[in-house]
C-alpha cells in the first residue's frame, strides 16, 4: 500500500453536510405554493373583502372617529393616522387567517361559511331592532368621548406651558401634527380591534386569496375613511345606519350561502 492509498478514503466515509436549512426552506416554499393554489383568485378575494369592509365600516365607530377629528384637525393628518392603523389591522387579520390555512381547507372553508351566516343573522337582527336615529346617537357618543379627551389634554398642556414657558410652547406646536396623527391611529386601532370587519377579514383570509383580501380590505377602509374626513357629519345625517346594517347582513348571508354552492375547491 503506497502513501496515496492511505489517504484515499471512500466517499461514504466523508461527513455529510447538513441539509436541515434547505429542507425547511423547501417545506415553507411548498406550503406557500400549495396554499396559494388552494385559495381562490385574487379578484375574488379582493371583491369579497372590499364589499364586506364597506358595509361593515359605514356608520361604524371608526367612521365617526375620523369624521369628528377631521372637523377640528387637518383632514390629511387624520386620514393618514386612521388609515395607517386600519391597513396594519387588515394585514394582521389576514395573516391570522392565512396561518389558519395549515388546517385542511375543507374545515376552515365551511367554518367560515357558518361564521358568515352568524354575522349576517346578527346584523339583520340588530338592524331590525335598531332605532332609526342610531347613527346620530353613536355620532354624539363618539363626539362627547373625544371632547372629554381633548379637554383633559388641553388642561395638561396649559399647566405645562405655565411651568415651562414659551420655549416649550413652541416645541409643542411643532409636535402638534405628530400628536394628531398618533391620536387618530391609536383611537382607530382600539375601536377596530375585535370589530366585525376585523373578524370578517380573518375569516375571509382562510378561504380567499390573502393578498386580495388585504388589498380589497385596505381599499374599503380607505374609501370609508376618506368619506368620513371629507364630509362625515353630512354623510352621517344622510345615510341610515339601520339600512346599512341590514344590507350588510344580507351581504354576509350571501357569502355564507354561496360557499355551500361553490364548495372548497379541493
Amino acid at each position: 500500500m503506497n502513501v496515496t492509498d492511505m489517504f484515499d478514503f471512500p466517499t461514504t466515509m466523508m461527513p455529510e453536510v447538513s441539509t436541515a436549512a434547505p429542507d425547511i426552506r423547501t417545506w415553507l416554499t411548498d406550503l406557500i405554493v400549495q396554499r396559494a393554489a388552494i385559495q381562490g383568485s385574487f379578484l375574488q378575494g379582493f371583491l369579497a373583502s372590499l364589499s364586506v369592509v364597506v358595509v361593515s365600516e359605514l356608520g361604524d365607530k371608526t367612521f365617526f372617529i375620523a369624521a369628528i377629528m377631521a372637523m377640528k384637525h387637518p383632514r390629511i393628518i387624520v386620514f393618514a393616522g386612521a388609515i395607517s392603523a386600519l391597513v396594519f389591522m387588515t394585514i394582521l387579520s389576514a395573516a391570522f387567517g392565512w396561518i389558519a390555512t395549515v388546517i385542511p381547507r375543507v374545515y376552515t372553508y365551511y367554518a367560515s361559511a357558518v361564521l358568515f351566516a352568524i354575522f349576517g343573522i346578527k346584523m339583520l337582527r340588530d338592524g331590525w331592532k335598531m332605532d332609526p336615529n342610531e347613527g346620530q346617537e353613536e355620532l354624539e357618543e363618539v363626539q362627547s368621548e373625544l371632547k372629554r379627551r381633548e379637554d383633559q389634554e388641553e388642561k395638561e398642556e396649559t399647566l405645562d406651558m405655565l411651568e415651562q414657558g414659551q420655549v416649550e410652547n413652541r416645541r409643542r406646536k411643532r409636535n402638534a401634527v405628530l400628536k394628531v396623527l398618533l391620536q387618530a391611529a391609536s383611537l382607530t386601532f382600539l375601536a377596530e380591534w375585535g370589530d366585525r370587519s376585523q373578524l370578517a377579514t380573518v375569516v375571509l383570509a382562510t378561504r380567499e386569496h390573502a393578498v386580495g383580501v388585504v388589498v380589497g380590505g385596505s381599499l374599503g377602509h380607505a374609501l370609508c375613511t376618506g368619506l368620513a374626513v371629507i364630509g362625515g357629519r353630512m354623510v352621517a345625517a344622510k345615510i341610515s345606519v339601520r339600512t346599512v346594517t341590514i344590507i350588510g347582513g344580507l351581504v354576509f348571508l350571501f357569502f355564507a350561502v354561496s360557499a355551500f354552492f361553490i364548495g372548497p375547491g379541493e
